[in-house]
């Protein structure tokens, strides 16, 4: 079959697990014999880029690429945030889509073309993954205020508190009538699902877990750039690094806990700031964006993944990838993160501050609980969240759209 992925970002042009998802997917299909194409706004990615590096291209394994760039540059996903529509990308993407595709699967579409962008699928099956809660919250994630998040909806003032231009579209009605093209909604989560239709998005919507791809037998390679300090199981987190990933607030804990060490991987917005308050603690170190290999071994190394998010997630995805190096998560409950460990067993879901601190400390102490939990946390991995385990349910829900079509 013939697959199209229509995303905002994808690798490198990215920031999250959005993108690192839709390659994974995409290179998982391509080895099962697919064609698939990849579309995406690479102006998007300058638009919130706070680096000026160019990405480093990589191989892309079978996959055709369209990394649109417009003449306009950043206006173009301007334009699309303000309007829902894709503007300047309109005939680029119309003359994409058009070809004989089998499936188009739209993913995290904010910069891509709006909801409007959904119109212009022709293939018989169309799909829609919900990475993020961009159909309910103009922010994408539920932080209200740029500062917590969301209790109530009071969306003009938040995205005017939080320097977002608001989205006046988002009061037309064009989400509902653009969804009418999209045959499933796929939630990474049942929390997501439920998110969802409570808000009176009635479409077909079916819970599909998220996988990853690391391999924990994968070598190290010798020409790696990155300098890992070597300190005997440490605790991790690993995502962005921005304020509603709650990352200001573990920092503050592990600062009043120097007898426990914590690393922190990845890149984001407050890392500048952030590795300047905090380079006096001895405990805490920042290593930065690493790629998959170092990746595994830094969790093979970890006592425990923690996740402390203080907006709702819609998935988790590095609590999955902990758990294919057989290393547990303590996890806020916030989202659907949680449902990865109520499922497992394999770590701690928590409510406070005073509670991650108690089973920090406790995991620190008892070497024989994190070999138990990381026991859990792999045999849960086999069960729920391989490769094989997403690809077999993915393909059945496209078949199953199909034949009812043929019907």
């Amino acid at each position: 079959m013939r697959f199209c992925m229509v995303s905002t970002f994808y690798p490198p042009y990215h920031f999250g697990g959005d993108a690192t998802y839709v390659r994974a997917l995409s290179r998982a299909l391509v080895s099962l014999g697919h064609e698939v194409d990849i579309v995406h706004c690479e102006d998007a990615y300058r638009t919130g880029s706070y680096t000026q590096n160019t990405p480093e291209l990589i191989e892309e394994d079978g996959i055709k690429v369209h990394r649109l760039k417009s003449r306009f540059g950043i206006l173009s996903p301007l334009y699309t945030q303000q309007t829902g529509r894709p503007g300047f990308k309109y005939l680029t993407l119309k003359n994409i889509l058009k070809q004989n595709f089998d499936v188009v699967n739209f993913h995290n579409i904010s910069l891509m073309g709006g909801p409007a962008v959904l119109s212009l699928s022709n293939a018989p099956v169309t799909l829609y993954t919900l990475h993020e809660h961009w159909l309910l919250c103009p922010t994408h994630i539920f932080w209200k205020n740029n500062a917590q998040a969301c209790d109530k909806p009071q969306c003009i003032r938040c995205l005017i508190r939080s320097g977002i231009p608001p989205q006046l579209w988002r009061y037309t009605g064009l989400i509902k009538r653009s969804l009418r093209y999209v045959d499933t909604l796929l939630a990474p989560s049942q929390f997501t699902a439920e998110k969802h239709r409570q808000a009176g998005i009635a479409n077909n919507i079916q819970v599909l877990p998220l996988f990853s791809t690391l391999n924990p037998e994968q070598k190290i390679p010798v020409d790696s750039t990155v300098s890992i300090p070597f300190v005997k199981q440490p605790f991790i987190y690993v995502g962005r690094i921005t304020a509603s990933k709650g990352i200001v607030v573990l920092l503050d804990i592990f600062s009043r806990l120097p007898d426990i060490n914590l690393h922190v991987v990845g890149d984001g917005d407050l890392l500048v700031r952030l590795k300047r308050e905090y380079a006096g603690f001895k405990n805490i170190q920042f290593i930065g964006a690493v790629n998959q290999s170092e990746l595994i071994q830094m969790y093979q190394n970890a006592k425990a993944l923690i996740l402390p998010s203080l907006a709702p997630e819609t998935f988790g995805l590095t609590i999955v990838e902990a758990f294919a190096c057989g290393t547990p998560a303590l996890v806020r409950s916030a989202g659907g993160s949680r449902d990865i460990v109520d499922t497992t067993g394999g770590g701690f879901v928590y409510q406070t501050d005073d509670e991650l601190i108690s089973r920090v400390k406790q995991l620190n102490a008892d070497s024989e609980l994190c070999l138990l939990l990381g026991e859990k946390a792999r045999k849960g991995f086999d069960s729920f969240y391989t490769e094989e385990k997403h690809l077999n349910a993915y393909l059945t829900i496209v078949d199953k759209i199909k034949n009812s079509k043929l019907q």
